[in-house]
């Protein structure tokens, strides 16, 4: 494998599975050290335990807690000297309930883990980002560009791609690069507790399966990377093309055509 990442740094947020721990191995196996974020301690440890010290470093954060960020980040500099790239992946669809029942403590829940929480480690990283020229890929959504339901969720989501462009407009003469990722349906341990849904949701895709965490890493990897060394603020959806459209039914007769 290439070694796009060799002698750079990285954090990644919810990183101790899914998506998040696909991210970690891709940048690792590319060279690179990743300071590891996650509420859940002993799967972080475990990954880092996986890639070794000199790869990846622990840190427990919750992304909602500006101090705790701060500490991760601090932590990561002084171990590895430099922070080149800060992949925004914490977020979830924390809201059940219909959308005009939902409540301004779900609103700001919903708001404070996937778009505030991207902010703040945004904020936290980026005097470290404008050291090394670094970048920022946040991994949003397709429900942040087309209407897939989960109202509070989405918005939280466009939000984030709002953010991304004004960033990138704002901190492109730096050097610093803001970039998205929106995934469609990825298997992940987020479905193990609704069986069958995946099975369902693969008749929506033109390429007729589910996403796997890797084929996010991929395009994190790339975004991250030098090859993506002149492109910021772009949005770049990776679905297995279900924004184009629905999969076209065969509507090829099976039987004689009717010559009444």
């Amino acid at each position: 494998m290439v070694q796009r990442f060799e002698g750079r740094v990285a954090l990644v947020t919810a990183g101790a599975q899914g998506i998040g721990a696909a991210v970690v191995r891709r940048i690792a196996a590319e060279g690179g050290a990743v300071i590891v974020t996650d509420l859940q301690q002993d799967k972080i440890d475990a990954l880092v335990a996986e890639l070794g010290p000199d790869r990846a470093l622990a840190a427990k954060v919750d992304v909602t807690q500006r101090d705790q960020i701060d500490a991760a980040v601090a932590a990561g500099v002084e171990r590895f000297g430099r922070l080149d790239l800060l992949v925004n992946n914490a977020g979830g669809c924390v809201v059940s309930t219909a959308p005009e029942q939902t409540t301004v403590e779900e609103w700001n829940r919903q708001l404070d883990l996937t778009l505030v929480g991207a902010a703040q480690c945004i904020q936290s990283a980026l005097p470290h980002l404008q050291n090394s020229r670094g970048n920022v890929v946040t991994i949003s959504s397709v429900n942040g560009l087309a209407a897939f339901g989960n109202v509070e969720y989405s918005a939280a989501k466009a939000g984030q791609i709002a953010m991304t462009k004004n960033l990138a407009v704002r901190h492109g003469g730096s050097g610093v690069r803001f970039n998205i990722v929106a995934p469609g349906t990825i298997r992940t341990p987020n479905w193990d507790n609704q069986p069958g849904t995946l099975d369902r949701f693969v008749k929506m895709y033109p390429l007729r399966r589910i996403g796997e965490p890797e084929d996010i890493a991929a395009a994190v990897a790339f975004l991250g990377s030098d090859d993506a060394a002149w492109i910021t603020g772009v949005t770049l959806p990776v679905e297995g093309g279900v924004l184009a459209g629905p999969p076209i039914l065969d509507l090829t007769p099976s039987g004689p055509a009717d010559q009444g």
